[in-house]
């Protein structure tokens, strides 16, 4: 398998958590954001919207990290990310979403350059709008995780999910962003532990091949 990313993008670092959980092997390939790799014809042929990731699977090419991740556990369902009941599978599904639909879109790389050029928003403004958004996700999703019965050392149960592989990188971006995470101690918590294992850390940002070097 070759997976299209970049080393920063939070929806390529899932995918990459993703296929290291289920010990699947892939060569990475470099589709770089910051140059506008992703807007050129030969990453547009692969994928029109030009959005990383892509994985490609012999002669299919999967597209958006939900859809590739639901892939993952039909095709290879050895290492489950999913519970086996289905309130239990509907409960890592929503928790996924509060972040991959709720808080990551709005703070993803298009829409803050969208504020830099063209509405012409300052640096302070657009760090200002990464912290609104992600500690109002964050909020909602720690009161969440304080009253969850079903939580252990991962957002659900002592096994990790998709939503371990959606936390772990948007907890990244809130770093970056320099949001306060003081507030959030069951996230913290279940984000420390996870960068604990292998598959979490071989994922990391910092270690891809694409990652600048010191």
């Amino acid at each position: 398998m070759k997976l299209y990313g970049y080393f920063r993008s939070s929806t390529s670092y899932r995918t990459r958590i993703a296929l290291n959980l289920k010990g699947l092997d892939y060569d990475n390939i470099t589709v770089n954001l910051a140059q506008d790799e992703q807007l050129e014809k030969a990453f547009q042929s692969i994928n029109p919207q030009g959005l990383v990731p892509v994985l490609q699977a012999d002669d299919l090419l999967l597209y958006q990290s939900p859809a590739i991740l639901e892939w993952l556990e039909e095709v290879y369902p050895e290492n489950p990310l999913l519970p086996k009941d289905p309130a239990g599978r509907m409960h890592v599904r929503a928790m996924s979403a509060m972040i991959g639909c709720d808080i990551h879109p709005i703070n993803n790389r298009r829409i803050l350059q969208y504020l830099r050029h063209e509405l012409s928003v300052d640096e302070e403004e657009v760090m200002a709008w990464c912290n609104r958004w992600m500690n109002e996700g964050f909020a909602a999703l720690e009161k969440r995780l304080a009253t969850d019965k079903t939580r252990g050392k991962f957002c659900y149960g002592d096994s990790p999910t998709f939503a371990d592989c959606y936390l772990v990188p948007q907890v990244s971006s809130a770093h970056r962003f320099k949001v306060d995470l003081s507030a959030y101690p069951n996230i913290v918590d279940i984000d420390t532990h996870c960068r604990t294992l292998k598959a979490f850390a071989d994922a990391d940002p910092t270690v891809q091949p694409d990652a600048p070097k010191a």
